[in-house]
């Protein structure tokens, strides 16, 4: 699939869900052979491509929603009632990585596919202009993170559906409180703040006689970053970067335990 054939669906790579489905062997009689491809919406809906047909589409279209889930790309084998008794499995099941689905049509061919998802990178809104929130906006999109800067008097940008949102307050002094609102306010995977664990115990508080629910406070990453020892702002960005990725997969494992 080229990135022709995906603009000309509207998709562009980096913003917007799809996979890309690749037959890599059949079995007996099939109606697409090796190599067929096929670009997938979230809904498991063909745009363009051939995969078979009535034959495969329940499979692909469980497949693509379980691939968005969980992020992972999935393979599976879908095979007649006899074909599945013979590997001694049954439809549903996982065995080494493979998921099995029937197939019922006459042809009683077996078709292996394999759906990559390709998914849009998680926002990263940083709020601020302080060098760590420079050294931040400039590190993340190196690291999978679609970076940008976010005012605390402006409404956020909308949420797309199923895209990740995480938030940092970088304000370091300039609108500390305000920022912390306006990040309290909005629905996000993990919100942080630059600053210590003192000054934020004092914000907290400040936040609570602001009628901010206790326990959302609780949730925020004060101070940010793992504790590598840093210093400087880019150290202090790295820092907050090993952060998000470590909840970022924090996330995606656990839909992948739940999928």
């Amino acid at each position: 699939m080229t990135p022709q054939q995906i603009m000309e669906h509207g998709l562009q790579e980096g913003e917007d869900y799809f996979a890309i489905a690749t037959i890599v062997r059949t079995a007996g009689t099939t109606a697409a052979k090796p190599g067929a491809k096929a670009l997938l919406r979230a809904d498991g809906t063909i745009l363009d491509g051939w995969l078979g047909g009535g034959c495969v589409k329940g499979a692909i279209k469980e497949a693509t929603l379980r691939a968005y889930a969980t992020g992972q790309p999935q393979f599976i084998s879908v095979a007649p009632e006899e074909g599945l008794a013979e590997k001694g499995v049954k439809a549903g099941d996982d065995v080494d990585g493979v998921r099995f689905a029937r197939n019922g049509c006459p042809s009683k061919g077996t078709i292996d596919i394999f759906i990559e998802p390709h998914l849009p990178e998680p926002d990263l809104l940083v709020f601020g202009q302080s060098p760590v929130a420079i050294k931040l906006l400039e590190l993340a999109p190196l690291f999978g993170w679609a970076a940008a800067e976010a005012a605390s008097d402006l409404p956020l940008p909308a949420r797309l559906p199923g895209r990740g949102r995480y938030l940092v307050i970088a304000t370091q002094g300039q609108g500390d409180l305000a920022a912390l609102k306006a990040g309290l306010a909005d629905t996000a995977e993990y919100v942080a703040f630059v600053g210590s664990a003192k000054k934020f115990a004092v914000l907290s508080d400040k936040l609570v006689g602001a009628g901010v629910d206790a326990a959302q406070i609780a949730t925020v990453h004060a101070p940010a970053g793992l504790n590598i020892g840093a210093v400087t702002p880019a150290e202090i960005a790295l820092s907050i970067l090993a952060e998000l990725t470590q909840v970022k997969r924090q996330i995606l494992a656990q839909a992948i335990e739940n999928g």
